[in-house]
């Protein structure tokens, strides 16, 4: 099956088990058990809720770990790239992108990355949506978390 053309409006994830369902479901658990502890307080009530909390917790951590290890592969990938790519006056600048900034320029083909990177570095292209947006042909990711 063909992949739909990845561009900055449909570049994001989402799993709908865990963003929709697994949400919908901890939001209903939480409500029923501060429901249960303030109507007939207890320590079974007590401790479902405790119950909730931590794996309201847990789902959170779950999905921030693995993005805090990509985004360090991500960094790695992309000063790799930009030795390989950028002009010579540009290489010894690639310690002064911050990891936000190489997130969003994973997007940029080859061809488009010196002059995205001579504008971050110049200070006209700031967050992660603006160098996205500033992105003409758009190098898919299909293989992040």
């Amino acid at each position: 099956m063909a992949r739909e053309s990845q561009r900055f409006e449909n570049h994001t994830k989402m799993v709908p088990g865990f963003h929709y369902v697994g949400s919908a479901l901890l939001v209903v658990l939480l409500v029923w058990a501060l429901w249960r502890l303030v109507t007939d307080p207890s320590l079974d009530h007590g401790m479902m809720l405790l119950l909730v909390v931590f794996l309201a917790l847990l789902g959170w951590y779950v999905r921030i770990f693995p993005l805090g290890v990509q985004d360090r592969v991500i960094r790695l990938e992309e000063r790799l790239r930009m030795e390989r790519v950028l002009p010579d006056e540009l290489r010894p600048r690639i310690a002064e992108f911050t990891t936000s900034q190489l997130i969003a320029l994973r997007f940029a083909p080859d061809d488009e990355l010196p002059d995205l990177a001579r504008r971050v570095l110049a200070g006209e292209l700031h967050g992660r949506t603006e160098i996205k947006r500033a992105i003409r042909t758009w190098r898919a990711d299909h293989e992040r978390i």
